[in-house]
This record gives structure tokens, sequence and C-alpha cells, in this order.
């Protein structure tokens, strides 16, 4: 259990991470990562968990999180010393593990971080000087309008390495996902969109895998859509691409109407229903050696154990295959953040013909489902490699469910055989409410440098 939870944050955001499933993909073959410095950057809040961001470029290096005290504060360094200065933000975050921050640069160097949102109004700061953390001030708003319940800040890059900022406006079981872009020169922040990108329409929402950048070119989205804010009632796992996240087409070309809905057509991966066993945070978007994607997620089997299953688009259809065999039945229900018992990643080439897809499982521990390319079958399964220094994976705290989280590095240092990555301990998630009694003292935030050398 220790385990499983402590990579819980590299799953469970709803917001997935391609540079975490490539990272995984990496280290098939490798030796354990080895530190080679670290630096603890403060005390954080332990008893409960919530995502940190962590932002290399070039020789600076930028660590967003909430102190001791849960404000959400920023630090900087430059990479050739070991003084890190401080800016502390007028933002509290309560005992919500929805509530992560995330950070960005702009090509002029201007900081941009969002965080503390769970249906609430639009939480931004914005850097005044380029990468000058003590300029950061907050701005009330980016376009003025849909920024009222906010949740799930994400930057990204679009097709012109513009500076994209998406969201979702509204609430579990109705909302909308919006699509702001950001222009360098006037500073100034703009729909990319005149409209949501998917509309829940007033009776549920999208639960967003994406969109992703793929070795095709293409912009590839999946989502989960959910009825109610009860996490049971997720249901129908749906794609679609784009090159230029305007144009939005289906996986055989269909052009689509924005938005999209419910109803719109030639979306739908697998109608699965709800109340099947299908999870927000569980379904991803893969590819094969020949570049076409793969949608990974678990569900109910007939027997209704809980399963994984693969589906790739083959003459005219998505065709979906079971590829485990558990004895087990994750029966999640009701509101706010739940622990995961099972985590999965995406499917990725991993040998001559095979496929191979990372995850941790409450009772059958971590490992790699291998399958065949050519018929996705189920092969066995293997080790998963290894992405921390052992000694580092276990907590280091003697009080009882405490866990290890770790944030990647959402941007790169171009030092050749070196990675960044955060660390720190928390209890496990507890609906998004306090304890009973007094919080555990707060836990170390370490910034670890890694040697990835095989």
């Amino acid at each position: 259990m220790k385990t499983l939870m402590a990579i819980w944050f590299s799953a469970i955001s709803a917001i997935s991470s391609t540079a975490t499933d490539a990272s995984v993909e990496n280290t098939i073959g490798q030796d354990a990562p080895e530190v080679t410095a670290s630096w603890k950057i403060g005390r954080v809040p332990s008893g409960f968990p919530v995502r940190f961001s962590l932002l290399t470029r070039g020789h600076r290096q930028f660590v967003a999180f909430y102190d001791a005290q849960h404000r959400m504060t920023v630090a900087s360094r430059t990479l050739d010393s070991d003084e890190w200065k401080y800016k502390v933000l007028p933002s509290i975050v309560p005992w919500d593990s929805h509530n992560y921050v995330t950070m960005a640069a702009d090509d002029g160097g201007y900081l941009h971080l969002s965080g503390n949102m769970h249906c609430v109004p639009l939480i931004y700061f914005r850097t005044d000087r380029p990468w000058d953390i003590t300029t950061f001030r907050k701005v009330d708003a980016m376009v003025g309008r849909d920024e009222g319940r906010c949740t799930y800040p994400k930057f990204m890059r679009g097709p012109q390495g513009e500076l994209i900022f998406h969201y979702r406006d509204g609430a579990s079981g109705r909302g909308n996902e919006i699509f702001n872009a950001y222009d360098v020169p006037s500073r100034t922040w703009r729909r990319l969109i005149d409209q949501p990108l998917i509309d829940g329409k007033g009776e549920m929402n999208a639960y967003l895998s994406g969109p992703n950048l793929g070795p095709d070119g293409w912009f590839h989205l999946a989502w989960i859509w959910r009825d109610t804010p009860d996490c049971e009632t997720n249901h129908t796992p749906s794609y679609a691409r784009s090159r230029d996240l305007l144009a939005w087409e289906t996986i055989d070309g269909q052009r689509i109407e924005l938005p999209i809905t419910y109803e719109t057509p030639g979306t739908v991966i697998d109608p699965v229903p709800p109340f099947a066993g299908i999870l927000n945070g569980s379904l991803h978007i893969g590819f094969d050696s020949t570049d076409q994607p793969l949608a990974s997620y678990h569900k109910f089997d007939e027997e209704g154990n809980t399963q994984v299953y693969v589906a790739r688009f083959e003459e005219g259809a998505w065709v979906s295959r079971q590829v485990s065999q558990w004895a087990y039945r994750w029966d999640f229900r009701g509101r706010g953040s739940i622990p995961f018992e099972i985590i999965l990643r995406s499917f990725r080439p991993h040998s001559q013909g095979r496929l191979a897809l990372p995850y941790d499982h409450i009772q059958y521990g971590q490992g790699l489902l291998v399958i065949d390319e050519q018929t996705l079958e189920f092969i066995g399964t293997e080790p998963q490699p290894v992405r921390y220094p052992p000694a580092l994976s276990e907590p280091q705290s003697d009080i009882d469910g405490m866990a290890v989280r770790w944030a990647e590095d959402d941007g790169g240092s171009n030092e050749p055989g070196v990675r960044y990555v955060l660390r720190w301990e928390t209890l496990p998630v507890h609906r998004d409410r306090q304890r009973e009694g007094d919080p555990p003292e707060p836990s170390p935030l370490v910034l670890y440098k890694l040697s990835t050398q095989p």
C-alpha cells in the first residue's frame, strides 16, 4: 500500500502527464537513479496530499508549493547556486487535494502560476519582470468571463509554441472545458476557441486526459464523462484529435462541430455505462511502434472484477480487449478525492513486437502489463522500471499511513544524464476534509538532483 500511495500523484490529477509516461518508458533497462545533490526547500503540510510544481528552464529553477502555514509559496535559484529566494503569495490552501499548484514560463521569461482552485474564482499570478519571483502579482481575470468556478488549471504549449491555459468551468457533473491563448507582446490572454471545447450542457462534465502532442504531430485528447459529483457515475471513454487545437476531428477524420458534447458522433471509444468501474484519471492515450494511438483504462469485467482494457481503431471501429486477469474489484464510490487502488499509465513500445503499460495495484503490486503489438493479446507481466532511488522510496516518518510524494520537472535543465525531482511525505487523501485531532508535523520538501546515466 505504501508503494501505491507513494506514486499517487503521478496519475491521480485528471490532467495526465505525457512527460511522466515518457519518463517511465525511458527508464526501461536502466539502473536505479542515484542522488548527486539535494536541497531542502522548506516544510509543507503532511496531513493531506496536494501536487506541487517544479519548473527548470535553462539555468533557472522554480518550485511552487504550499508552506507549513498552507500559504502558496514560490522558491527560485540558479543551478550554480545553493541560495534560494522565496515569495509568499496571498492564497491559503484548504484540506483539498484537488487544489494543486502549476507553473509555466512564456517566451519572454515571465512566469505564470495558477492553483488552489476547486470550483472557485480564478486564482492566477504573473511576474512583472522576467524570471523574477519577487514581482509575482495577482491578476484578477484572464479574459473576464467563465472564470467564477474554476478547477484543474493546466498550462501547455500549442502547435506554434504559444502558451495555452485550460481549466474546467463549472463543477463535477456539470462543467465545460475552457481554453485560453497568451499573447507575449501585449501580455494578454484571449479565448483560443470562442466557446467551450467540451460542453456538458449542464448535465455532465468531461474529465480530460490531454490534449497531448503525439509522435504523429497530432494533439490527442481523451476524456471520461461524469453525470454527478459521485465518482461511480463516470462513463463513456471518448477521443478526438487536432492539428492546431482549433479544428477537431474523430479518429477516422470526420470533422467535429464544436463544442464537443455527449451527442457528438464518432467520439466514443467504448460505451462503458455509469457504475461500470471506469474512473477519471484512469484513461490514457499511448502509441504503438507505428504511432497509432492506443487507449488504456479500467472497467469491470463480466464477473465484476476490475480489469485493464486497451482499445485501438481497427478497420473502421474502436476495438477493445481485456489485458489483465485480476481477481479484485475496486468498488469506488462517493465524492471528494479518493485513494487510487489501481493506477494505470499509457501503453508504449517495449521490445520488438511488444507493448507495455506500467500499473500499480493495491493487491497485485507494481509491474508492467506486456501485450502483443499486433493482436493486443496479453503476454505476461514484468517488473516495473525503477523511477526513484530505493532509499528514498520508503517513508522516513514513523506515522502510520504516511507515504512518499514526488513531483517531476515540468521543464528541463539540458544537463545530460540529469533529472530533478521534488520529494515530500503526507498522509493519504481524506475526501478533502481535515482529519480529527492535531495534524502531523509538516514534512520536509526536498529537491533532488538525480543521475540517470545507465
